[in-house]
């Protein structure tokens, strides 16, 4: 952020169980160069004291409408002045229900009416409450007074249940605070990338595949939606929920997802190749479900496309990034990659137990001719925010030359 734009946000923190993933969010806005003041309601209390973000924020938490310590008690009209966006995470549904109404029982709710600026929610709750019709009337309601919603995310929610409810995590957040104050970096731009593993069948019933789950891919496409680009992503198997605002196209082989490549490459500005492509595949596939008759059994295997490389040799080739994962040597077979196939840049990362594959969590190594970048461990969010940033300087500074 700009420290010449620097913004001021009023956080808004309600009940809910998501309330301890707002330290981060405090802290992470301060970090980026935003001011940040912070709202608590009551039921807010319950699960994480003031005191807590009054240390990352550095300045006193509002609780009550009519507080006399303030230099004017009118805390709801000056703190409306001050700030250049509300921001509320978590919104819990009682919040949401009572935004949507007009109340102004509270002080958040009171400064949401006072102010002139922009008001963003991000939902949490459990994935029922939030499919309610009562929630979808409520959210339709405050989409209408241009209230801007971030989320909900999908995935294991605190009671057990899984699915959308979620809060964005703080990262997502941030980016989309960013967004909102700075022109897309990615504007006008067309972004193709390639997520999750391929599926490489020996039978109608049986394939070979890898562990990718798609996360960092689908963190990617996020990132680079909320920078403005028009995102194509083309998925192999996963279970994920597609980004608001992203094409998805489906794919099952090495074979499926290089066609739909191929076809789409030519007319990308930036394709980012995330998926975990099987290298080989079944040179015969059985038409008929292959029976156990001994005590082994031999696959001839065959090589697939080699995806990146086709890219890298079109006429009009995109600003081409690569993947590699690796379990040892790693700058040393990412250098050769990035060589070998002729890419702009490479990010790589040590598969382990505690890393790569099916996790929340990842760190990379990203080199380009001249250059290189360690990406400390962080949330897939927030690496594929920074590996964005990055690949936007170093797509302006090639078309530059």
């Amino acid at each position: 952020m700009n420290t010449t734009l620097k913004k001021k946000i009023l956080l808004g923190i309600t009940g809910g169980i998501a309330a301890y993933k707002s330290a981060e969010l405090v802290r992470l806005l301060i970090k980026a160069n935003f001011e940040v003041r912070v709202v608590m309601t009551a039921s807010a209390r319950e699960f994480v004291q003031p005191l807590t973000y009054q240390a990352l924020s550095g300045h006193r938490v509002y609780t009550d409408t009519f507080d006399g310590e303030a230099d004017s008690a009118m805390d709801h009209i000056e703190l409306a002045r001050w700030a250049d966006l509300i921001l509320i995470a978590p919104a819990s549904s009682n919040s949401l229900a009572k935004l949507a109404s007009g109340y102004a029982d509270n002080l958040l709710l009171t400064l949401c009416l006072a102010c002139k600026k922009a008001v963003a929610v991000a939902p949490a709750m459990n994935q029922q409450m939030w499919a309610n019709p009562a929630t979808n009337e409520n959210i339709a309601q405050l989409k209408k007074q241009q209230k801007l919603i971030w989320g909900p995310a999908s995935g294991e929610q605190a009671c057990g249940d899984v699915g959308l409810g979620r809060m964005l995590e703080p990262a997502a957040i941030v980016t989309l605070v960013m967004t909102h104050f700075e022109p897309g970096k990615l504007m006008g731009k067309t972004v193709l990338i390639t997520a999750g593993p391929t599926r490489e069948a020996i039978d109608p019933v049986r394939y070979i595949s890898n562990k990718s789950s798609g996360k960092m891919g689908y963190a990617l496409a996020r990132a680079a939606c909320q920078a403005g680009a028009a995102v194509t992503l083309i998925s192999g198997p996963v279970c994920l929920i597609v980004p608001e605002r992203v094409s998805r196209i489906d794919v099952s082989s090495a074979t499926e997802m290089r066609d739909v490549v191929i076809k789409h490459a030519e007319k990308a500005d930036i394709f980012i190749a995330c998926a975990a492509v099987a290298d080989y595949r079944v040179a015969d596939v059985s038409d008929q479900k292959i029976k156990k008759t001994s005590e082994t059994m031999q696959l001839n295997l065959t090589r697939n496309p080699d995806i990146l490389s086709e890219v890298t040799q079109l006429n009009n080739k995109p600003f081409t990034v690569g993947f590699a994962a690796e379990t040892e040597n790693l700058a040393e077979y990412a250098q050769s990659k990035l060589e070998r196939k002729n890419l702009d840049m490479i990010a790589a990362n040590l598969v382990s137990d505690d890393n790569g594959f099916d996790k929340e969590s990842n760190e990379l190594l990203v080199l380009w001719s001249g250059g290189k970048q360690h990406l400390a461990f962080a949330s897939k969010d927030e690496i594929a925010n920074q590996l964005i940033d990055l690949i936007v300087h170093r797509y302006i500074d090639t078309n530059k030359n």
